[in-house]
């Protein structure tokens, strides 16, 4: 059976529409792949629905809805399970327009939370913008809510070989991860906790990027149209986890978001001149080049290499 890309613009699936996430043109074969029995005779969808009725918490799961492909299947398998969760979803200020309006308009029971401080005032405060080492930004604007909560997030092996490596089913969050073969012990572990631990569950942590795709059509759900428009990850405009590539396309989509970002610049240039700081940009032009392609200052490009920032660190 070969599998097509459909472009639906996000407006569903249509009757003998299938996606994979592969390229245009490309076909996969072997369709039905969350239909694959593993050893205790349950296919990909059971085996998740099993994790989150496992440790449902009896005030319900936290569930991280970013609008993206992973959250999808999460938010549904949710419901499919028939566990208690109330999703959220942290509004940063350089979110996708699109993408805030597919969760507005296909997911009215979502809550949007907002950050206590923007991108913006985090970046003069720094003292220099985030990076792929620096990740100060996430901390701020999307890892505060769920304390003292079981998380669900559609973090997957398949995104990364960092993640693969160092990302498990059941997590504590702030401590070492943990996985244990023996669910009893998780969940002892999870009701003796203290009330501010967070513990984070990742049920489709072994889905490939197929799997997702069969989920999303085999549901006929309806995703956010910019996938069909070139994105491969759907999240903050210009953030320093993507690509040079997409970070270009992301600002070229979205000029305001640069414009933003580069009067930003300005005003933490500034403010280093009056906390008098090594000035290490000329120009907000210099910080954005230096940002997106690596060129700027020796002394800047030296500082790819610094540790990251606590979150108490002061402005550098």
């Amino acid at each position: 059976v070969a599998i097509r890309r459909s472009h639906n613009q996000g407006a569903g699936w249509a009757a003998g529409d299938d996606r994979t996430g592969n390229r245009e043109g490309e076909t996969l074969g072997g369709a039905d792949l969350l239909g694959q029995i593993n050893i205790h005779g349950k296919d990909k969808v059971q085996v998740a629905i099993d994790r989150l009725r496992e440790f449902e918490p009896s005030e319900g799961y936290y569930l991280a809805f970013s609008g993206g492909k992973d959250s999808l299947c999460i938010y549904h398998l949710a419901k499919e399970a028939g566990v208690k969760f109330d999703a959220h979803y942290n509004l940063t200020g350089i979110d996708p327009p699109e993408l805030v309006y597919f969760i507005r308009e296909n997911y009215p029971d979502v809550i949007i939370d907002r950050p206590r401080k923007t991108m913006w005032q985090l970046i003069v405060e720094k003292g220099t913008p985030p990076t792929r080492i620096m990740r100060y930004c996430c901390a701020h604007l999307k890892e505060k809510g769920g304390e003292g909560r079981i998380c669900v997030t559609g973090v997957r092996w398949a995104e990364s070989v960092r993640r693969r490596k160092t990302r498990r089913v059941i997590e504590q969050y702030g401590k070492s991860q943990i996985l244990f073969n023996d669910n009893n012990e998780v969940r002892r572990l999870m009701e003796n906790c203290q009330k501010k631990s967070k513990f984070i569950l990742n049920p489709i942590i072994d889905w490939e990027d197929d799997d997702v795709w069969e989920y999303i059509r085999s549901r006929h759900l309806k995703y956010c149209s910019l996938y069909d428009d070139g994105f491969k990850r759907l999240g903050c405009i210009g953030c320093p986890m993507g690509t040079t590539k997409q970070r270009l396309m992301e600002f070229e989509r979205w000029p305001k978001y640069k414009n933003i970002y580069l009067r930003t610049f300005d005003r933490m240039l500034q403010r280093r001149i009056e906390r008098e700081r090594p000035m290490l940009w000329a120009s907000a032009e210099e910080v954005m080049q230096w940002w997106i392609h690596g060129k700027g200052t020796n002394k800047a490009r030296g500082r790819l290499a610094l540790p990251p920032v606590p979150n108490n660190t002061k402005e550098v």
